[in-house]
This record gives C-alpha cells, sequence and structure tokens, in this order.
C-alpha cells in the first residue's frame, strides 16, 4: 500500500496560496499578503484585529482621550465663532454696527440685529413695543450669547485667546471634558449677566468661557505640578481690564473665571477609582446651581 503525499499547507484566507508560514498567536497558515509583522514571527488579519480590541485606548491624566491632541474641539469652536459674526454683519443691512461701533477702539463694537437677537438679556422692552430676555422665557440667550461678538476686534481678540488656551486644555483633558469645561463657563458667565445685571443691559461674547479656560489653566498647571507663574500676570492684567474699561460685563467675566474654577477643580482631582463618575456629577451639580440661580432671578424680575 503506497503512502499519500504529503499535503502542501495552504493559507486559510487564501486556499491557493502555498505557505509554510504560521501565525504565532492561532497556528494558522498565512500567505505574504495575510502576514503582520508582530514582536516575534507574524500574526494573520484577526489575531491582530482581537489584540487591537483588547488593548485600552491611552487615556490623559485627567481621563480624556488622546484625540484631544488633535485640538478638533478648538478648532470647531473658533469656526462656529466665525460663521456667527458673518451671520451678524449679514443681520445688519446698515453694515456700519459690526465694523467698529462704540466701544473701546472697537473692542465692543456696536449690536446688529442677531446680537439682539442672542444676547444674554434680562427683560427690556424693545422699539417695536415687545418685551422680550430671559425671563420672558428666551432662555436660549445664556447660550447663544457666548458665540455672538460685539465688532471684529472683540471676535479676534476673544478667538486668539482661545486657540492659545484651547488647544493646550483640549489635549490634557480630551475632547469631550473640554466641552464640558467650556460650556459650563460660558453658561456660568451667562447666568452671572443675568443675575448680577441691570434686566435692560445686553451682554454678549466668547469671553465668559475664555475666562473659565484662564481660570482652569491655572488651576489644572498646580495639578500637574507645572509652573503657574506665566499665567498669573496675563491673569491679573485681564481682570485689570475688566474692572477698568468700560462696558465690559463684570459680572460676565467674574461668573466665567469662577465656574471655569469650580468646573477645572472637579475634572483635575476627581479619584482615579471614580474618576468619571465624579466628573459628570460635579458638572451635573454646576449646571443645576447655576439652573437655580436663573430660576430665582427669572421670578425676581416676574415678581
Amino acid at each position: 500500500m503506497s503512502e499519500s503525499p504529503p499535503t502542501t499547507p495552504v493559507c486559510y484566507r487564501h486556499p491557493g496560496r502555498e505557505t509554510y508560514v504560521r501565525c504565532t498567536r492561532c497556528d494558522r497558515s498565512i500567505c505574504p499578503d495575510c502576514m503582520n509583522e508582530a514582536s516575534v514571527g507574524f500574526q494573520c488579519p484577526e489575531c491582530v484585529a482581537q489584540g487591537r480590541r483588547s488593548v485600552r485606548p491611552a487615556r490623559t491624566a485627567f481621563g480624556g482621550g488622546e484625540t484631544g491632541r488633535l485640538g478638533y474641539v478648538t478648532k470647531t469652536l473658533i469656526g462656529i465663532n466665525l460663521v456667527v459674526m458673518l451671520l451678524s454683519i449679514a443681520s445688519d443691512r446698515g453694515g456700519d454696527a459690526a465694523a467698529g461701533g462704540t466701544g473701546f477702539g472697537g473692542l465692543l463694537g456696536g449690536s446688529t440685529p442677531l446680537t439682539e437677537w442672542g444676547a444674554v438679556l434680562g427683560r427690556a422692552m424693545f422699539l417695536d413695543g415687545s418685551i422680550g430676555g430671559v425671563a420672558e422665557g428666551q432662555w436660549y440667550r445664556l447660550v447663544t450669547a457666548m458665540f455672538l461678538h460685539y465688532g471684529v476686534v472683540h471676535l479676534l481678540l476673544n478667538m486668539w485667546a482661545l486657540w492659545v488656551l484651547g488647544r493646550s486644555l483640549e489635549a490634557v483633558l480630551g475632547p469631550l471634558r473640554f466641552i464640558a469645561l467650556y460650556f459650563i463657563a460660558g453658561f456660568g458667565g451667562n447666568v452671572a449677566v443675568y443675575v448680577f445685571s441691570a434686566p435692560n443691559q445686553m451682554s454678549a461674547g466668547a469671553s465668559t468661557a475664555i475666562f473659565g479656560l484662564f481660570a482652569a489653566t491655572f488651576v489644572i498647571m498646580r495639578r500637574l505640578g507645572r509652573d503657574t507663574s506665566a499665567i498669573v500676570p496675563i491673569l491679573v492684567i485681564n481682570l485689570i481690564f475688566t474692572f477698568t474699561v468700560p462696558q465690559i460685563s463684570i459680572a460676565g467675566h467674574l461668573g466665567g473665571l469662577v465656574f471655569g474654577a469650580l468646573m477645572a477643580l472637579v475634572l483635575a482631582y476627581a479619584p482615579r477609582s471614580h474618576r468619571t463618575l465624579v466628573q459628570v456629577t460635579g458638572g451635573s451639580f454646576l449646571l443645576v446651581v447655576l439652573l437655580v440661580l436663573a430660576l430665582f432671578r427669572t421670578f425676581t424680575l416676574l415678581g
């Protein structure tokens, strides 16, 4: 009885291809097209994919994703502000309000129909006799105001600060945590304007969120044990401008500063064992506090 000829091994994915190479993990035969170089030998595509799924994604020191290093959120926020500025200019048929207006060297510029629609306003009567404001149910103003600006110079100053501060914070915190920080700071500043400013006074600008980023940068650097001597003078200078330059919203800047710092403390000092839970709970608590303050102000104005 004659022996059967030895069977030549073939690739498990390409049966027509002979091969003598085997996957170091599953021991299946693989051809050159299916070989993935490993630390020892080669692996098949399925084992490589399985290995990638078993590897935990890299995280920052505060639990954020590594994609924050690309600065996508910061760039998106800047893009949104630029688009809204163009819409604001387009809404002003006269075309001169957005070019400079009556602010400090054009810093605060003039208002446009879009800024009048979306700026923080407690309660006031408009020229057409209608009454509007947050107290009248226009709660969207507490959010839209952080994307509106009085003039191009006002916009560029805030966007420069966002570009400098935002990329660093987003890289350290990750995209989602950075978004939460930016929103809480901006929303907190706008609520402060609503609560502490005259009800007929309008306010808008990303500076509420920017001041929150200043405070967050200080908190994060302290948490990481880094030198904060560079950020303190910049923050002090901005506070001096806040109190000395006419028509700047003191309440908005200080509100953004305080709530940005509080949110940064939550993100930076959450215990590692329950980090995400503490961060979400802390952020939610700050949001509830802001909503309660806004509701109290509403009852005061309507009462």
